[in-house]
């Protein structure tokens, strides 16, 4: 160890006495604060959009954190539908573990199953996938207005806009109904920002691809992507 290194250790209790004294002062007037904001301004909305890998693998892993400090959560999936035999989304199976467990997780899945036989994807949207984003639309407002959860999860919530399955009326709707209804944290995903929606939203956090090996010929796998 160098001489430099040496120099900088410290012992834990010096550790937590370190700081500027107005940093310390600015933290704690800042968590003071908080605490007496009326509930409805504690509750946050999240966005996680990109074309990265990893908006569903973050709202899941909140989800999962909400879960372990004792609180409710509700996911809504749209456009994730499958056909029984065949799932494409292996963390409903632990979801539904937790619940069987006595979790307090409520999953609502909603779509057509998208993956053909032969193990392409079916782009093209059909008329029930039309009235299944409708099903996820009502699902959702039932949840905002009714719903005892924590944390509500809409995963491909904006992706049905970008793709049109629903309108992007839809989804501003969705918030001004939620801003009369503040009593959780809310959570979505997608690809892509459209007009308006970046000042709607409290927290937005950009899922960039810098690479990705599909790009080489790497397909989805089991357990990795799904």
């Amino acid at each position: 160890m160098s001489d430099a290194m040496k120099k900088r250790r410290v012992t834990l209790e010096e550790a937590k006495k370190a700081g500027g004294t107005k940093y310390r002062e600015k933290v704690k007037k800042a968590i003071r604060d908080f605490e007496k904001l009326p509930e409805e301004k504690k509750h946050q909305s999240h966005l996680y959009y990109g074309y990265g890998k990893g908006k569903t693998t973050a709202a899941v892993g909140l989800a999962f954190r909400a879960l372990g400090a004792g609180l409710k959560v509700a996911i809504v999936e749209f456009d994730k539908g499958y056909d029984v035999s065949r799932e494409h989304y292996h963390e409903r199976r632990i979801f539904a573990k937790l619940k069987e467990l006595g979790y307090p997780v409520e999953l609502y899945s909603t779509g057509c199953e998208r993956m053909n036989e032969d193990g392409t994807f079916r782009f093209k949207n059909a008329e029930e996938d039309f009235l299944e984003a409708q099903r996820a639309l009502k699902i959702t407002r039932g949840l905002i207005t009714e719903g005892n959860q924590d944390v509500l999860i809409l995963d491909e919530f904006i992706a049905a806009a970008n793709y049109h399955l629903i309108t992007e009326k839809d989804v501003f709707d969705i918030l001004d109904l939620y801003d009369r209804n503040r009593r959780f944290e809310l959570v979505m995903t997608g690809h892509k920002l459209f007009k308006g929606l970046e000042e709607r939203v409290d927290l937005i956090t950009e899922n960039k691809k810098v690479k990705h090996y599909f790009d080489k010929g790497i397909q989805a796998r089991k357990g990795i992507e799904y």
